[in-house]
């Protein structure tokens, strides 16, 4: 038995089936008529199914353990419920120094500031702020804001410790804690800090957690600070769902970005993963020799590159978006028709989370892993152990094979 698949056994998972969300409104899941109107100004019309699960039990002040890939709603899923809940146990409106009643933690930045953009616009519906503290810029815009008095920390692991040693931030008000891609943040290396920093905050607050992989660094948070948590899965949302074909192409390294090419001329927008940051710049250097529109997204660019080029793809000006998988994790991009492995990744988790990129809220998409022939044993191992169907072909640049794939 997979390893993740231990911890939801032992809890035993509800899982909710998409039509159990069927014909509800997020009013009948018990979120006031504020926070419902601004749901809709986003697009969220009706909870998707994981949403319809959580939802009222987060309003309980129950601890919540969900599994899910992305783009199943996990943001609203926690984000609506805890502004909900702040609004119900305290004032609203900004007071000077106020310290924060909820902390939300992610893995990456990208993800902080994706989440800040779905949380802050609820908060604020109802008269409540937020905050983003994360690397990689200088702290005093931050520092700046907590001095004005904020309810919701949107935080990632590094930056947070670092203010609170500073004693600029103070987590003994945390009632609602979230982690959010809670594997990944074991993946980079996080799970003594997450644990640190959970310690801080009240002991009787509330905790959810939300991961699409649940291995043993999360069963480590999972034993130590979740307290008879309600556990819920989306079924029919797995990897080999009828949303995302996967296929694997068995290529020539020469060929790749001629490949890649032919690929990207087909689709409207392609995010492309590489495992080096000088691929990733070769690539789409290549791929705009080429003709085709493309730019790239890695640790060596700065925070204002990073934004640039990544709203580049989600405003059409390229069609592909090459990027690592740290620069990559927890970005969000509507309507990815096609995800490209030009680099097969090293584990199945990194297959899952990579895939997750398309095919999202029930859209198809296709995924497409590169290989050489000598890889081909440790990739069946892989999908194998990811619960993947891929049927392998061997291609070269003006196959029929690829355009048949993308019609």
């Amino acid at each position: 038995m997979p390893p993740e698949d231990v911890v939801l056994d032992r809890l035993d998972a509800a899982v909710v089936a998409p039509e159990d969300s069927t014909g509800m409104s997020f009013g009948d899941l018990g979120l006031g008529d504020n926070i419902c109107r601004q749901l809709a100004n986003l697009g969220a019309a009706s909870p998707f199914p994981i949403q319809a699960a959580t939802i009222p039990i987060i309003l309980t002040g129950r601890d919540v353990l969900g599994r899910g890939r992305t783009g199943s709603g996990k943001t609203i899923a926690f984000g609506a419920p805890l502004v909900e809940r702040l609004l119900a146990d305290g004032p609203q409106g900004r007071k000077q120094g106020r310290p924060a009643r909820a902390l939300i933690l992610a893995p990456t930045r990208e993800l902080a500031m994706q989440i800040d953009r779905t949380v802050q616009p609820i908060a604020r519906s109802v008269g409540l702020f937020t905050t983003t503290i994360y690397g990689g810029v200088p702290q005093h815009k931050q520092t700046l804001s907590l001095r004005k008095g904020v309810d919701i920390l949107i935080a990632t692991p590094g930056r947070l410790e670092d203010l609170i040693e500073q004693r600029l931030i103070d987590l003994s008000h945390i009632s609602i804690t979230v982690l959010d891609e809670a594997d990944h943040m074991c993946d980079l290396g996080f799970l003594e800090p997450v644990q640190r920093i959970l310690r801080q905050t009240d002991p009787d607050g509330q905790r959810l957690l939300f991961s699409a992989t649940l291995d043993s660094g999360v069963s480590t948070i999972v034993k130590e600070f979740l307290k008879d948590p309600g556990v819920y899965e989306v079924s029919g949302e797995d990897q080999d769902s009828a949303t995302i074909d996967h296929r694997v192409f068995m290529v020539e390294s020469r060929d790749k970005v001629d490949i890649i090419a032919q690929l990207a001329a087909h689709s409207e927008k392609v995010l492309v993963f590489t495992r080096t940051r000088a691929f990733a710049d070769m690539l789409a250097d290549g791929l705009d020799d080429r003709g085709v529109p493309a730019t790239s997204l890695h640790g060596d660019l700065n925070q204002a590159k990073r934004t640039r080029n990544l709203e580049r793809l989600s405003s059409g000006r390229v069609h592909v978006l090459v990027a690592t998988d740290v620069a990559a994790r927890g970005i969000h991009v509507d309507d990815v028709d096609l995800v490209v492995q030009a680099d097969p990744p090293d584990d199945y988790k990194s297959y899952m989370h990579r895939s997750g990129r398309t095919g999202r809220a029930g859209r198809e998409g296709v995924v497409v892993t590169l290989i050489p022939k000598s890889r081909q044993r440790r990739m069946n191992e892989l999908l194998e152990r990811a619960g993947i169907t891929a049927p392998t072909t061997a291609v070269r640049p003006g196959d029929d094979a690829i355009v048949n794939l993308l019609g």
